[in-house]
């Protein structure tokens, strides 16, 4: 069976330790190089940004989050191996792990990172498909006789640079399609690789339940529960038009996944349509200066995103899960686009005041659409509110600020909720 240590990246015929330096860092498969469609996740992405930059963090839980009243962005390993999870409570995440040192985002910190890691992929292959800051597809068919190795061995020898050159890690999951390759990168994290050939298909899928399905979220999964549909093998005892016709597009999609099959491309130019930011709370609520807390922080990060892409939009979204999983989604389009918080905040904010509070709510989330240039962004003032130039202007200079001396140089108060 092919073999490849991921360390020296020596190939050889299966063993348990590498025939060259001996280390136990090998992946093997019947079709390890013979694949060519990967996934590769970077390890708890924004923490081990933290951790590179401060060495002294580098064997203590570490929390991305905003206050006491805020949610977890992110956590290291060793905060999730007390039980810390991503939108968690900032509270409940300090009850499970009092000792951890939080740490506000650093979105520019984190997009310098994510630029430097997209320029070792760019280096293997043109087909590259980033999903986020710390994600991407990437396709390396045909890049063999250019790189003189196989598919597998260029994508070992890329987290190895990731982490002698930058200092981060990642896990890669091959197969041959995108979404096996995708399921394939959470098999094995941190610092994994995974490999779901042809041939273990449908032996791999069988039993899995039905949210391994990207897209397949509490909604989704309870209208499958209804039908009878809990895992990939009930899936395979419906007919594609049965599907289709209960569930629409997604049910022909499904019809497909569950069979392993997945035609998309990995395309290197396929437009950005949206920014957005949403988060599950751990406890519902409909408490207004909570939810007003999170409708700023995630406002702040579709800016960021926004900013780093050099991209505005020109419809703001606000998008409410109930918990009933009922929704309402509101979006207004906006006179100019606006790549600015502040603005992203106040159209959310009176979006969600149209509701009436209709909570408790299980879900909150904001985006920004219509993309553009940021070039043709803010270029009127709005007259009906002689104060946005001044509050755009600080906003600005509260930017550049961070930029010269962190990102925690400066802040609102209204983060703090």
């Amino acid at each position: 069976m092919p073999a490849l240590c991921r360390d020296c990246l020596h190939q050889f015929d299966a063993g348990r330790r590498c025939r060259a330096c001996g280390s136990p860092r090998v992946v093997a498969h019947p079709e390890l190089f013979d694949l060519s469609v990967a996934h590769m996740d970077c390890d708890a992405f924004y923490a081990s940004v933290e951790k590179r930059d401060n060495p002294e963090l580098a064997h203590k839980p570490v929390i991305i989050g905003g206050g006491r009243r805020g949610v977890v962005s992110t956590a290291c390993y060793v905060a999730r191996i007390r039980g810390v999870r991503s939108a968690m409570p900032m509270f409940k995440a300090l009850q499970l792990c009092p000792e951890a040192v939080i740490i506000k985002p650093r979105m520019e910190a984190y997009v310098q990172a994510s630029r430097a890691i997209r320029d070792l992929m760019n280096d293997l292959t043109p087909a590259v498909q980033p999903l986020s800051l710390d994600e991407a597809f990437l396709d390396l068919s045909g890049t063999a006789r250019l790189h003189g190795a196989p598919p597998a061995v260029m994508l070992a020898r890329l987290v190895a640079t990731m982490r002698d050159q930058l200092g981060l890690t990642g896990s890669i999951g091959l197969s041959h399609n995108k979404f096996l390759a995708k399921v394939a990168s959470d098999l094995d994290k941190p610092h994994g690789f995974s490999v779901i050939g042809r041939a273990d298909t449908d032996a791999f899928l069988r039993d899995k339940p039905v949210s391994l399905i990207w897209g397949v979220g509490a909604a989704t999964r309870a209208a499958l529960e209804q039908a009878g549909i809990r895992t990939f093998n009930d899936l395979l005892r419906w007919d594609r038009g049965d599907l289709t016709a209960r569930f629409g597009g997604m049910g022909d999609r499904l019809w497909h996944l569950a069979r392993g099959q997945d035609a998309r491309r990995v395309s290197a130019h396929e437009p950005v349509k949206s920014i957005s930011n949403e988060t599950t709370f751990h406890e519902d609520t409909a408490d207004p200066d909570i939810l007003d807390g999170h409708i700023w922080r995630m406002a702040e990060k579709v800016s960021d995103r926004a900013k780093a892409r050099g991209l505005a939009g020109r419809v703001v979204t606000l998008k409410l899960k109930r918990a009933n999983h009922s929704s309402l989604t509101r979006r207004v389009a906006l006179r100019d686009a606006t790549q600015l918080a502040d603005v992203i905040y106040r159209t959310a904010r009176a979006l969600f005041d149209q509701t009436g509070n209709q909570g408790p709510y299980r879900l909150l989330g904001c985006g920004l659409s219509g993309l553009c240039p940021e070039a043709e962004a803010d270029l009127s003032t709005d007259l009906l509110d002689p104060q946005s130039q001044r509050r755009s202007g600080a906003e600005r200079a509260a930017d550049a600020i961070r930029r010269k001396f962190g990102n925690d140089a400066i802040m609102k108060g209204r983060a703090l909720r």
